[in-house]
């Protein structure tokens, strides 16, 4: 039962692809179709129309570094600051409210939050591009 032992590292490998490959999802779509939508929801704020170009550092640039395990800490602080601001904008009326099969709202962003919030504390793990036991 060898491959049952603990590996941290693979674990955060497996955490690297699912939140950032699902969230690049979310910012291909965006690259596709454009950011009016995200625009139009941050100039109904009363905030500058510019921050809604945001989206495309916290669901493509960020990810894609989250994702090759560059810079983890600093690209999962950015990915988790887009979950914030999603939240705030977006999703605000849901965040203490569940659907109806009895799940969060907005259990989705909250598991990109969360696990987010998990990389920040420890990085990207061995299995990084800029792990220094990868070169090794």
């Amino acid at each position: 039962m060898k491959y049952l032992e603990k590996n941290i590292d693979l674990g955060l490998l497996i955490l690297r692809i699912s939140i950032a490959g699902l969230m690049l999802l979310h910012g291909v779509s965006k690259l596709l179709h454009g950011a009016g939508f995200i625009e139009q929801v941050v100039v109904g704020a009363g905030l500058p129309s510019f921050i809604a170009y945001g989206v495309y550092l916290g669901e493509v640039i960020a990810p894609l570094f989250i994702l090759f395990g560059y810079g983890t800490r600093v690209a999962s602080i950015i990915f988790a600051g887009n979950c914030l601001v999603a939240a705030l904008l977006v999703h605000s009326q849901d965040i203490f409210s569940l659907n109806e099969q009895g799940g969060w709202s907005v259990e989705l962003l909250g598991l990109f939050f969360f696990g987010a919030i998990a990389l920040i504390f420890t990085g990207g793990g061995k299995y990084a591009v800029s792990s220094k036991h990868i070169w090794d």
